[in-house]
């Protein structure tokens, strides 16, 4: 099954929509509540970056029999020290996003923790793509 999502930047208000429409189909698969969990928290993270940081992208998901694979991807500023955007703490959100509560830099490191597999491929200035891989057996 595969499923599209068009994410806008700087729309806080809706801000997790994907997350929460395919935590839902998730559930309607009869994925285990594991999974689902991190499935949801590792695309609410990716899905608020681009809110935040990249004014909006596009996320693909592919479900087989045996994985969960997600691609996040947006034209955004990229990430110009991905080891150090991968350090809990560290962020580079606007003072407009951390007065609403989001960027404390715990996105990238949330995301790694809870997939199974991780690859992210950034360019400043042009953009980031992050693939995910989630075991469904």
């Amino acid at each position: 099954m595969k499923i599209h999502y068009d994410v806008e930047g700087g729309e806080f208000i809706s801000a997790g929509t994907a997350s929460s429409k395919l935590k839902k189909t998730l559930k309607q698969l009869g994925i285990s509540p594991s999974v689902i969990r991190k499935v949801s928290i590792a695309m609410y993270e990716a899905e608020i970056n681009m809110v935040i940081h990249a004014n909006g992208g596009v996320i693909d998901v592919d479900i087989t029999t045996e994985t969960i694979n997600i691609v996040i991807e947006d034209e955004g500023p990229g990430i110009k020290n991905l080891d150090l955007a991968m350090k809990a703490g560290y962020s580079t959100a606007s003072k407009q996003a951390r007065e609403m509560g989001f960027g404390a830099g715990m996105g990238l490191p949330n995301i790694k923790k809870n997939c199974d597999k991780m690859k992210i491929s950034t360019e400043v200035g042009k953009g980031t793509k992050v693939k995910l891989t989630f075991s469904i057996i």
